[in-house]
């Protein structure tokens, strides 16, 4: 008898349990048809921040966060194809499930499953509550009551499926202007800058350069950090610096109006003055939520190289030149000072 008690005890036990699984998948499927039910459409155009790593993309993407006129992108903005540094080509004969699975972001999945960090490396994590699934989901959904598609639909589509998908996205139910998001060097190849205007006519560049004797100490730092030898030549890594810097001013050449260079230094020491601007640039509304780097509205740690573990804005990154050697700040002088004077010219001065 007391062991048939005890296997009615076990029987409950995993009824109960079938109980708790049926309800969790009930209130799953429930909330994806909510969601698919009322997911905003985005098809405001992308304000792409785009220029070499260590340059201050990051730190604008941040100030952006919590716009109400902005759908801010919260990680980089990895929908290039094959790598994050190539535009994506898509090609409108394919079926829509290809397209997503060239644009879809895989950060997202580590960002929902461990917490949203900035840095791998980073103490900070924030939750980030995104179901990959109803992305999927929420993509196709956005294909089946239009006639024809164009390209710019496939893109409207998958930013409207990202956003939907974020489900703890604070700053999403709001009118939008443009969609930011920061992708390193995507604005280097000629190329990716005419496929970007090309789908997004009415979008904007903005690009960042930084004096590459504050760039250049960051870069090696953060070179250290995650263990690669990308900038370890010095003559190497102002290459790089220069070829992206040639960029930006032939973007600016070719894009005029549609394209905007500011200073690193400008940003970390004028941030008003320079948030102002850019707020004039991109046609939105002042506010003071510029002034902070958050994530989904929650104040942020600095994406820095070097060992400062403080919120906000970190006013002595234009002081890095100051952790070189003279003869490396002689061959910075040398091989940049022409290249930098050309860039000024075009860029913002406030």
């Amino acid at each position: 008898m007391i062991k048939f008690k005890k296997y009615n005890k076990k029987i409950k036990k995993y009824m109960q349990r079938g109980r708790l699984l049926k309800a969790f998948t009930t209130n799953v499927f429930t909330l994806e048809k909510a969601c698919l039910k009322h997911f905003v459409p985005v098809t405001c155009p992308i304000a792409l921040i785009s220029q070499i790593q260590r340059s201050g993309g990051s730190l604008l993407s941040q100030l952006f966060d919590f716009h109400p006129q902005l759908h801010a992108h919260p990680y980089e903005l990895k929908i290039g194809h094959p790598k994050k540094y190539d535009w994506p080509d898509i090609k409108l004969p394919d079926r829509p499930g290809r397209w997503f699975d060239i644009l879809f972001e895989d950060d997202v999945i580590r960002h929902f499953e461990d917490g949203y960090k900035k840095e791998p490396t980073s103490d900070d994590t924030f939750p980030f509550i995104f179901l990959p699934y109803l992305q999927r989901r929420i993509f196709i959904h956005s294909f089946k009551t239009m006639d024809s598609i164009k390209l710019r639909d496939v893109f409207n589509a998958y930013m409207t499926s990202y956003f939907g998908a974020w489900l703890n996205n604070s700053n999403y139910h709001r009118n939008k202007k443009y969609i930011t998001g920061f992708t390193p060097r995507l604005s280097e190849k000629k190329i990716n800058v005419e496929k970007f205007f090309n789908i997004y006519p009415d979008g904007r560049l903005i690009s960042i350069v930084r004096n590459p004797k504050n760039w250049f100490p960051s870069a090696l730092r953060h070179n250290e950090k995650i263990k690669k030898d990308k900038y370890n030549d010095i003559h190497i890594a102002l290459d790089q610096w220069k070829q992206n810097t040639g960029a930006m001013i032939r973007n600016k050449e070719l894009y005029k109006e549609k394209v905007c260079i500011v200073r690193f230094e400008d940003l970390i020491q004028k941030t008003e003055v320079v948030m102002k601007h850019l707020s004039h640039f991109l046609e939105i509304e002042y506010n003071k939520i510029l002034l902070v780097p958050t994530f989904n509205g929650i104040p942020i740690k600095a994406n820095t190289s070097f060992d400062e573990n403080r919120d906000g804005i970190l006013r002595n990154t234009v002081e890095r030149y100051k952790t070189l050697s003279p003869k490396e700040i002689g061959i910075i002088d040398q091989e940049t000072s022409v290249l930098y004077d050309r860039v000024i010219g075009q860029a913002e001065l406030f």
